[in-house]
């Protein structure tokens, strides 16, 4: 499908900063393919949300728009529910990625890679289908100070980490690695480096992808 361009998938831990290192493979002239977009333009469609205000009630306004949150509530601490949420959304993601793809394929002059932000690339087992992995690697005191933004301390960090794979697991099946300590002359320096490399490999290699 997209056999001549490279898919680098965006790993790291959560508040680590994939979408800002994401960000910058894009000024590379990289396609960014995010999850969290493609998600919420699922989320906007009158059969899902139809379907999801049957399942529970008062998810969805009057508005029309779904609260996430309240979703998110309870999805959060039960697997049945949440894995039938993912069953009915991951499929029309996955949908929305590649109309996203076919078209940047087309649109995007000198296309190099596509950049997969997907905060659970490993979980849904889409990490397989991309042809490097790069790690994010950020302190955690700096993960922490990020996720306190979003009204979180360390033990809902934890918490949350500990319904995903180990960060060991994920750096270990990375190709490369990014250390993020938030200064972006130094991220972009590295992502420069990085995108090169992979590009070096996989045009060495073209079959392998």
């Amino acid at each position: 499908m997209f056999h001549h361009k490279p898919i680098i998938g965006i790993a790291g831990g959560i508040g680590s900063g994939k979408s800002f290192i994401a960000r910058l493979f894009g000024e590379l002239g990289c396609s960014v393919v995010d999850s969290d977009a493609a998600v919420r333009e699922v989320y906007t469609q009158p059969a899902v949300l139809q379907t999801i205000q049957n399942w529970w009630p008062g998810v969805v306004n009057s508005a029309g728009t779904l609260d996430r949150k309240a979703v998110a509530s309870r999805v959060f601490n039960n697997s049945a529910e949440r894995q039938k949420l993912e069953a009915l959304v991951h499929p029309l993601v996955d949908q929305v990625r590649i109309r996203q793809m076919d078209r940047d394929l087309t649109q995007i002059q000198s296309l190099k890679a596509f950049i997969w932000d997907t905060p659970l690339l490993f979980e849904t087992g889409l990490y397989r289908q991309c042809d490097a992995l790069v790690f994010i690697d950020t302190p955690l005191e700096i993960r922490v100070k990020r996720v306190a933004e979003r009204g979180w301390d360390q033990a809902e960090l934890a918490r949350r980490e500990n319904l995903q794979w180990p960060l060991d697991k994920k750096r270990s099946l990375c190709n490369d690695v990014i250390v993020n300590f938030g200064n972006e002359a130094d991220a972009r320096g590295q992502v420069g480096q990085v995108l090169s490399r992979i590009l070096a490999r996989t045009s060495k290699d073209p079959e392998s992808f």
